[in-house]
């Protein structure tokens, strides 16, 4: 993969590949908030803007998108709301000087409260019906969320990589092994696994007239169907608990929640830890990344990472909440 992936995707190609695909632009492009992919509002000459996601190349096989973009459809044939990609002619997967993008609607919202308890109901409501659309068919081109992938091979990228201080790359090399060591067997014992969103976190829903909208399937994978309730949550112990409780009572209208899911939580959230730090890691050579992490690297954000990653070893320990 480049170093600098994006290399080329110029405005004046952006608005190309629109008005190739059969978009007509009126020459207006802004940047929206995106770092894995490059995502543009673009205006449209005599209807609404439009939204332009141009892939990360090469992360994704074109089978892997459109086996997104099928998902997409069938959570919005079964009446779920979703921003679904924008088709020509029955295509929805474009490709214009060696950049592959798709279009979507723009999309208007804000974040859900999941302070109030019935806009909880309604997202677990949403969310039993998008697991139930999930459970009905697999994957077959999309990754499957394992420890392998995002803890074993993470956390040997940063110890191969140099980004890690030489003084600390001890310490890392111990919690994150003492982290897999713990996780790897709880996450074994998932007894379901499903197409599910992958990254279902409160950025990735719009709220509009009193129901989310689920945008950037980008992550969408096959996995434990707790993985997209556990980042609604937030608070203490007990608010998260009455947090799950609600989400599932809801939930398990549509699809039924196996309680034994809730052991998972914190082994997903160990591996979205090392995992995260590591995709950063990755990318460090894209132009985007230094900009949005200025942070990242240098022995204070290393100390405070490996902190923090000992401390969610800690958690471990405690039992997992209880609906």
């Amino acid at each position: 993969m480049s170093d600098t992936p994006y290399q080329g995707l110029s405005p004046e190609t952006m608005l190309d590949a629109l008005d190739s695909a059969g978009f007509r632009t009126d020459g207006r492009l802004m940047p929206l908030n995106s770092y894995e992919n490059r995502v543009y509002e673009a205006g449209i000459e005599d209807d609404a803007p439009v939204v332009a996601k141009f892939y990360r190349p090469d992360r994704w096989t074109d089978a892997a998108i459109l086996e997104e973009h099928a998902f997409i459809g069938e959570l919005c044939e079964a009446g779920l709301p979703c921003v679904a990609p924008v088709p020509r002619d029955g295509v929805s997967l474009f490709e214009y000087a060696g950049f592959r993008y798709a279009v979507f609607p723009r999309q208007a919202g804000r974040p859900p409260n999941v302070e109030d308890r019935e806009v909880l109901r309604v997202l677990g409501h949403a969310l039993g019906r998008m697991h139930a659309v999930g459970a009905t068919m697999p994957f077959v081109h999309r990754r499957r969320l394992t420890v392998g992938e995002f803890a074993r091979d993470s956390a040997d990228f940063l110890l191969a990589s140099g980004l890690i201080e030489p003084e600390l790359t001890g310490a890392y090399r111990a919690v994150t092994s003492q982290l897999i060591e713990r996780v790897a067997p709880v996450l074994e014992t998932a007894r379901t696994h499903i197409r599910i969103h992958g990254d279902c976190h409160l950025g990735n829903l719009l709220w509009r007239y009193d129901a989310p909208n689920f945008v950037d399937f980008d992550d969408t994978m096959t996995g434990p169907p707790v993985q997209d309730l556990w980042m609604l949550l937030s608070g203490d112990r007990d608010d998260r608990s009455r947090q799950l409780a609600d989400l599932v009572e809801a939930y398990d209208v549509f699809h039924v929640f196996d309680p034994q899911e809730t052991r998972l939580i914190e082994p997903l959230r160990a591996l979205r830890m090392i995992h995260h730090a590591a995709w950063i890691g990755r990318r460090w050579q894209d132009p985007a990344f230094p900009v949005a992490f200025p942070d990242f690297g240098g022995t204070r954000y290393w100390s405070e990472h490996i902190l923090t990653l000992k401390e969610q070893l800690a958690v471990l320990d405690e039992p997992p909440l209880i609906l």
